[in-house]
């Protein structure tokens, strides 16, 4: 299995393009565009598939409206897990994914997180301790929220708490989900709005803090998947993403399912 940016992903493209057509490939190689939130999930269950069938699937991590631009500009995808629905349903109204494809596979939690045990109440009103100035801190991270579902999540929490245009400068933005956990993690922002999954195994192995949002504060974060390509090797996977057992690494993995 490989996993690389988009850059990356075409350069390869090139080279393997300009190879004689008698080279013969054994199996289907699968690019898969994913969301960065669910990068570290997919990686396990494209492992997965990989050991099942005599396929082989890329990865291609980024942004979900980076992905969606490339999509409308004919990268070559095979499937597309995106951050949220709007995306995956605009190319379906612009009909350029395989029709009928269209499914949710998980639905993502906001948490305000920081490596810093006890730095983050998680009993009390974080948001009124911000407003306050009771939780001291010189940055805070979040997503693109023009790119990133996540970040779009994470606006309209400080938004409706009336926190959007009081921590002005004080907001860092990252390009995607992993680079925001990234911002945090290295203590480049003292806290962050992350997914709970980048979250969950992180707090077992190292120190931290973490408030989960109510869910009520912002619209869920609905995932959900395209088929571009109408191969057997695309199909297969989407079946082995739709299984039980895949739905229940899904689940372990800090994500709800429809």
């Amino acid at each position: 299995m490989l996993r690389m940016n988009t850059a990356q992903f075409l350069s390869m493209l090139l080279f393997f393009s300009c190879l004689p057509l008698s080279v013969n490939l054994l199996a289907a190689n699968i690019h898969v565009a994913v969301a960065s939130n669910f990068s570290t999930t997919m990686v396990e269950i494209a492992s997965r598939f990989e050991n099942l069938t005599k396929h082989k699937v890329t990865l291609i991590s980024g942004s979900t409206g980076k992905h969606y631009a490339q999509i409308k500009n004919a990268a070559p995808f095979d499937v597309f897990f995106a951050a949220d629905a709007y995306r995956p349903q605009r190319l379906e109204n612009e009909e350029k994914i395989i029709a009928g494809s269209r499914f949710t596979y998980a639905i993502g939690r906001l948490v305000l997180w920081s490596p810093a045990a006890g730095y983050i109440p998680r009993n009390t009103d974080v948001l009124s301790q911000i407003h306050s100035g009771k939780l001291k801190f010189r940055r805070m991270a979040i997503a693109n929220p023009r790119l990133a579902p996540y970040g779009k999540a994470a606006k309209d929490v400080l938004l409706k708490h009336g926190l959007w245009n009081q921590l002005g400068g004080r907001l860092v933005r990252g390009e995607n989900i992993n680079q925001t956990f990234q911002f945090v993690k290295s203590r480049n922002a003292q806290l962050g709005f992350v997914a709970y999954s980048q979250v969950k195994h992180v707090v077992q192995t190292m120190e931290g803090s973490y408030w989960l949002v109510p869910q009520s504060d912002y619209q869920p974060i609905i995932q959900q998947a395209v088929l571009l390509t109408n191969t057997e090797a695309s199909r297969s996977f989407i079946r082995f993403v739709k299984s039980k057992k895949i739905l229940q690494l899904i689940r372990d993995n800090g994500y709800d399912t429809p």
